[in-house]
């Protein structure tokens, strides 16, 4: 769903641009409440866990395939407001180093993928653990859903920027109708995606999910024939090397590096959802060359390497290095600016 240059407008693209930079600040001051000295590593991490599977595109139909948005993931694992810089880092880095995703159309990119697939999946996540029993598989069934409609959400959203601002003649409902239709099977994948890596992390660290957060159970015990809450007691103490994310933090990132180094070079090569309605309805006649055609890592190769393979694995391990440091750095300052305004001095 990677929007490039010429899809949308000037107009348009700015107006997304602005309403992205605003939500972007939002959520530079919303992640300062998320983060804290464990889970700062951790967003970091979600951000490269998440450029890496987008690159393994799946096949979802005829001619068509999908791959994460990861919008849900990352809400469900380090919070709303942390999620939505998650992804925008991942935009950015595919943007600018591997021409995936128009620059012009940054601002609509984010808006979709970022923004929407975040704030929407988050609130169905929110509203079905409090009417699901209390539990670890809760956490993941409302993880598959969450992610299942963030995705058609998206391209709802797509459709109707595409209303405001498309450069093309091509009726709307034919649009929706598409893209909708093919976004749904995608929206398949992303749930089994989101809840498989969603129930890893909480059956070995619960306590670093931010949606699993508050969901013990209370103590019940049967006094006079009746069930009442047990007394509030401290919990009990964690072992050092339970509380570091080190050990999580570093299969995340080995994972991450298999999975865009490897794993990739077996994905599928048909053209994803936006790529296939946009060529089925000539909406890609208006696409313009992006402003990084000539990287060195342009189309995820690295260029004047011969080798497919070889191409694809070292821009895959690349990718995941830079966003992971991108990543870190904007997650370690953002929790960096929480420890000053929270400090005695200030």
């Amino acid at each position: 769903m990677h929007v490039p240059d010429g899809f949308i407008n000037a107009p348009t693209s700015a107006a997304t641009g602005v309403l992205a930079a605003g939500a972007l600040a939002v959520s530079l001051k919303g992640a300062r409440r998320e983060l804290d000295e464990r889970t700062a590593p951790l967003a970091g991490l979600v951000a490269a866990f998440i450029f890496a599977v987008q690159m393994l595109n799946f096949p979802v139909a005829a001619g068509t395939s999908g791959h994460l948005l990861g919008g849900a993931l990352a809400a469900i694992l380090v919070g709303p407001f942390t999620g939505v810089l998650s992804v925008s880092v991942v935009l950015l880095m595919q943007g600018i180093l591997f021409a995936d995703g128009g620059l012009t159309a940054l601002g609509v990119n984010i808006t979709d993928m970022a923004i929407v697939t975040t704030v929407v999946a988050y609130a169905v996540f929110r509203g079905l653990v409090k009417i699901l029993p209390r539990t670890r598989r809760s956490v993941t069934v409302a993880s598959f859903l969450a992610a299942l409609l963030s995705v058609p959400a998206a391209a709802v959203a797509f459709t109707l920027i595409y209303a405001v601002g498309g450069t093309t003649d091509v009726s709307i409902g034919k649009v929706a109708t598409a893209m909708i239709g093919v976004h749904v099977l995608i929206g398949l994948g992303e749930a089994v995606i989101t809840a498989l890596t969603v129930g890893a992390v909480i059956a070995v660290r619960p306590d670093l999910v931010y949606g699993a957060r508050g969901l013990q159970q209370r103590l019940k015990l049967r006094v006079g024939g009746e069930l009442v809450d047990a007394p509030a007691t401290g919990p009990a103490p964690v072992p050092a090397a339970a509380r570091s994310p080190r050990r999580l933090w570093i299969t995340g990132l080995v994972t991450s590096l298999v999975l865009a180094g490897f794993v990739s070079f077996y994905a599928s090569a048909s053209p994803d959802g936006l790529e296939k309605v946009a060529a089925d309805h000539g909406i890609d006649g208006t696409a313009r060359q992006h402003a990084s055609a000539d990287s060195p890592l342009a189309d995820y190769g690295v260029k004047d390497v011969d080798d497919a393979r070889l191409s694809g694995g070292l821009a895959g391990v690349i990718g995941v290095g830079v966003t992971v440091a991108a990543g870190s750095a904007v997650f370690w300052a953002v929790r960096r600016r929480r420890a000053e305004s929270t400090s005695p001095a200030a």
